[in-house]
């Protein structure tokens, strides 16, 4: 893993001749806050990919301030790096991120229904969804591969001896849940459906925007964690770099769930917000 930063004072011939330093595990490239031109974008990122080449490595975390850098970031994903967004742990965390809003909001989970709308399922959410079926009043999933899920419903039921529910109902679907963990919903399909006006929506894959009139709830699309350090403290990525983002970079994806979830408990990682359209909760 490599992490790409701007210098804090780059020098002016770096920055002439778009210079890159490579310091341990930290490319730093020869720019600040400021948002670079088109040419420039172009050069930062070929001479970015040489020094990955070299290094054999395809995972990448970006700055903060380098992510606004959205060509430079762009030109990245066409050279095929897995660059480091958090949205693999944000999933992970589904239960961890719940248990946030449940505390946040006083509510009460055995008197709280949620509904799933999901219809790629990862393992890593199918732990999830059994761990939220044993632990809140109801579970609705809402997908479009109902004939799927609908074996999960039942292996669900025979193995843990839970109810859920799964349908495709846009109307009435997703109409009265106060609580919903929005898997990998577009914007464009999210808005098909009638949603509760107080509903807080936790979007786990992409960026959603509610654009129904009457909404008035809450539409998660961010979070942030902390976390026991494994290694020294280094002031670059504790402070140029977002937390959620850096732990990911260092998990093993591989291994099982349990095996994962047993070492988020060992570095206490803990959610310490969730970020909405103008509201953080």
């Amino acid at each position: 893993m490599y992490c790409i930063q701007e210098a804090d004072k780059p020098n002016i011939i770096f920055r002439i001749f778009n210079k890159i330093q490579l310091r341990e595990d930290k490319i730093i490239l020869p720019i600040t806050e400021e948002k670079i031109t088109s040419q420039k974008a172009i050069k930062l990122a070929k001479k970015t990919k040489k020094i990955l080449d070299q290094t054999m490595s395809k995972k990448i975390v970006l700055s903060q301030n380098i992510q606004k850098q959205e060509e430079y970031v762009n030109l990245l994903h066409t050279y095929c790096f897995e660059i480091i967004e958090g949205k693999w742990l944000f999933e992970l965390l589904s239960c961890k991120i719940l248990d946030y809003v449940i505390e946040k909001k006083e509510m009460k989970k055995q008197e709280t229904g949620i509904s799933i709308l999901v219809n790629d399922l990862t393992e890593n959410m199918l732990s999830n969804i059994r761990t939220m079926a044993k632990e809140y009043k109801r579970v609705n999933i809402v997908t479009n591969h109902i004939g799927k899920f609908r074996k999960i419903e039942k292996q669900i039921l025979e193995q843990d001896g839970i109810m859920i529910t799964v349908g495709n109902n846009k109307r009435k679907g997703i109409s009265q849940s106060k609580l919903i963990l929005n898997v990998d919903f577009p914007t464009e399909l999210i808005n098909q459906y009638h949603i509760f006006e107080k509903a807080i929506m936790i979007n786990i894959r992409g960026n959603v925007k509610i654009t129904k009139k009457r909404f008035d709830g809450i539409s998660i699309n961010d979070y942030d964690i902390t976390f026991e350090q494994r290694e020294e403290f280094d002031y670059d990525k504790n402070m140029k770099y977002k937390p959620c983002e850096i732990y990911e970079a260092q998990m093993n994806k591989r291994q099982p769930f349990q095996e994962i979830m047993k070492q988020v408990e060992q570095d206490k990682v803990k959610i310490t917000k969730l970020v909405g359209m103008n509201t953080i909760l």
